[in-house]
């Protein structure tokens, strides 16, 4: 994150699993870029970029080594963010991203449509030989259908 003597936004990326008009699935790299420097309980000013307001569901979930989940859609729009360990998220058009700590997912693929091959939304799964650690924070919202749309 950037110094809050600097008067340039910052910029932070993330992955956003959505589904277009056919019914597919997909991942776009996309940026949130509205950042405001304001306080936040009193503490001195800091990079803030609200992208949502509302009613939301948080879960902590631990995938275990080795755990696969075969295609299936996000129950929800959701933020996942990897606290430890490492996963991987495959959508309906083949692109597969692996993700760690510090990297951030937005999981929007509702609405998909199965293919002929039997896959709808997307599979994930985790990475090297330890669990992997998560934190998701389900929005309760509709989804959009449109890459990118937080900023």
């Amino acid at each position: 994150m950037t110094d809050t003597n600097d008067s340039t936004p910052p910029r932070t990326g993330y992955w956003h699993l959505w589904t277009d008009a056919q019914g597919v699935s997909h991942q776009s790299r996309c940026e949130l870029t509205k950042f405001e420097q304001q306080r936040m309980g009193g503490a001195a000013p800091q990079w803030n970029d609200q992208v949502a307001q509302g009613e939301a569901t948080v879960i902590f979930s631990v995938q275990p080594v080795g755990w696969i989940g075969d295609w299936h859609q996000n129950p929800k729009p959701q933020w996942i963010v990897p606290l430890k360990g490492r996963w991987w998220v495959e959508a309906m058009d083949g692109q597969r991203v692996e993700m760690g700590p510090g990297e951030v997912s937005f999981g929007e693929d509702q609405g998909c449509v199965a293919g002929p091959d039997g896959r709808i939304g997307h599979r994930s799964g985790t990475l090297g030989d330890e669990p992997a650690h998560l934190m998701i924070v389900q929005l309760h919202v509709d989804p959009v259908g449109a890459a990118c749309h937080w900023k």
